[in-house]
Order: structure tokens, then sequence, then C-alpha cells
């Protein structure tokens, strides 16, 4: 496993982390034993931040990550999020009760003193013009609650609004091979400013994973089942915001340049980790297997530059025109 500095916080963070909205919900049934062992491994394999949140299964992937860490003694970086469990999801309920409200429910779901890093949960635009919020933020920082914040975003408009707040540290992000953007408009920006960032739905919901076909079929629970067209949350995080069956067709392109001894997952994976101002990418894993898997695409070289072409090539043809300009 390979380490790169987190922005200003100086934490030396695994290239590959550990995103557990799988674990909690949404994706499917995933079982207890199956969740613990798919931490187990990441950590085994090197893996020290994992990525949560308060509304992943109401609270389920936090209090499993906090039984793992009772069994560790290695350091783990867990950075959590909040502001989803708004019901309305407006900017007014981004306020300092509600904040320190889910704070403190983490807090104890995570059974920690103070949480390392908090994200606000891809909120709507208006609250990255309300300095009030950060300041919230600042006050809860400086209480001990949380030791760093940041955010987690839809639309590179709204990352780089973010990164004019002075103590934003982290900005988590979609960025994959269908949603290769946020490399030409915004990571300059986040190093300029020393900003870590976090990529997201690095396998496309699993589409870049090269394991699905139209014949797949998903659980009533899975948001690739009920939020194909955006009617649950965002439709940019189903697939990257593509099409299935457009992204299937790419990906049979994609798979004639993946090189001997390495799977389709790694491969994208290895693809992000190309672009050295993201900090860390964070596939999830609902078991042992996805998690050895997702770590070792941090043990392979770097890709060919002929092979970065065509991959771009593919995008600019079979994508681009779906997404490039939404988000």
């Amino acid at each position: 496993m390979r380490y790169r500095i987190f922005g200003r916080t100086g934490w030396e963070v695994s290239e590959i982390g550990f995103g557990a909205w799988a674990i909690g919900a949404d994706w499917g049934q995933v079982s207890e034993t199956d969740a613990l062992e798919a931490i187990h491994t990441s950590i085994d394999q090197g893996v020290n931040l994992i990525d949560t949140a308060d509304v992943y299964g109401d609270g389920r992937s936090e209090r499993l990550i906090s039984q793992v860490l009772k069994e560790r003694s290695e350091q783990i970086y867990v950075l959590t999020k909040a502001g989803r469990r708004l019901n309305p999801h407006v900017a007014l309920g981004y306020n300092r009760q509600n904040l320190t409200a889910f704070i403190e429910r983490s807090l104890i779901n995570l059974d920690v003193e103070a949480l390392d890093l908090v994200q606000l949960h891809c909120p709507p635009p208006e609250v990255y013009d309300n300095p009030e919020v950060f300041a919230v933020l600042d006050d809860l920082t400086k209480a001990g609650k949380i030791k760093h914040y940041g955010v987690s975003v839809e639309k590179i408009e709204e990352a780089i609004k973010a990164i004019e707040y002075p103590n934003i540290q982290s900005v988590q992000i979609i960025f994959n091979i269908f949603r290769p953007r946020p490399a030409e408009v915004f990571f300059q920006l986040a190093q300029a400013r020393e900003v870590a960032i976090l990529a997201r739905v690095p396998l496309a919901s699993g589409l870049l994973s090269g394991k699905m076909t139209r014949d797949t079929s998903f659980d009533g629970d899975d948001h690739r089942s009920y939020n194909r067209f955006g009617q649950a949350f965002d439709v940019g995080e189903t697939f990257s915001g593509v099409d299935y069956e457009t992204g299937l067709d790419a990906v049979e392109e994609i798979r004639q340049l993946v090189p001997p001894g390495m799977s389709m997952a790694q491969f994208a994976l290895r693809w992000i980790l190309m672009f050295e101002a993201v900090s860390t990418a964070i596939p999830g894993a609902k078991n042992a297997h996805q998690a050895l898997e997702n770590s070792e695409a941090s043990n392979f070289p770097p890709l060919d530059d002929k092979i970065m072409v065509a991959l771009q090539e593919i995008y600019n043809r079979e994508i681009k025109s779906q997404v490039h300009h939404r988000w």
C-alpha cells in the first residue's frame, strides 16, 4: 500500500481507502459478518482511512466501524458526514442545533471523544453561500468535538465555493473514468490551497468493475435499482449519472485496455491514482474478497500514456455528452 499526504492535516493516508456506504445500506443486503471481514481485510492490507456517514444504514455503518476499531491497534482515520438526516433536506436545516445534534450522534455511534473529520454531506448549493454554517463547524472544532472538517459535493462548482472557506481540509467528489472533469477544472485549485481530495464513486457504482451485464438484477433496496433516474437522490450518485446500457458498451471497450493480471476494478482505481491531486480513492466493499481486490490496486505500476489517451477518447465519444455539463 502506498500513502499520500492528506491536505494540511499532516495525515499520511492509504491511497486506497474504504468506502463504508455499502456496509450500511442501499447496496442490497450485506451481513454483519461480511461487513466486519471487509473492514478487517482492508486494514490488514494497509488501508488506514475509512469514509462513512451517519445516514448509512441509520448509523449501522458507523457502529460496525467502531466495533472493528476496538479490535485493532493501528492508527485508522475515520471520516464521517452530516446533514442528510434532515427531512426535508434544505439549506435552513444546516444550523447550529442540527449540526451539533448530528455530531453528537456520530460520536456515540463511533464511540470516540472527537471525530477525525466531518464532511457536510452533499448539502444544498445555498449552504456554500452561508458563512454561519462553517462558523458552527469552527466552533465544534474549538470545542473538541471534531478535529477537522470538509465537504462532500455533487458539483465542481460547489467544490470551488467550499474551498474559499479557510478551514476546509478536504473535498470529496465523484471522480472516475466516466467522470474525469474534476481533473480539468478543480484539482489545480485544490492543490494550490493544500486541500485533500477524496475520489468517491470510483467504480461508477460497480459499472467499472466489469462484472455487470444487461441481465444483472439488483435488489429492491439497492440504489442501482431505485435511483437510476434520480428518484431518491442525485442521479449522478448511481452509475455516475451514465445510462446503464451506454456504460456497459463503454466498459467493453475499456476491457480491451486492461493489462494482464489486473482486474477491471483495479484498473479503474489505478487510473484514479494517476492523478497526484487525489489523496485517496474510496471504493466500497461488501465482503473480504472485494476489499482485498480494491486494496491491491495500489500495488500496480502507473498506466501507460497510450492507455490514458485511449480512455479519454472512449469518454469523449461515448460518455461525455451525458455527464460533462451536469456535474
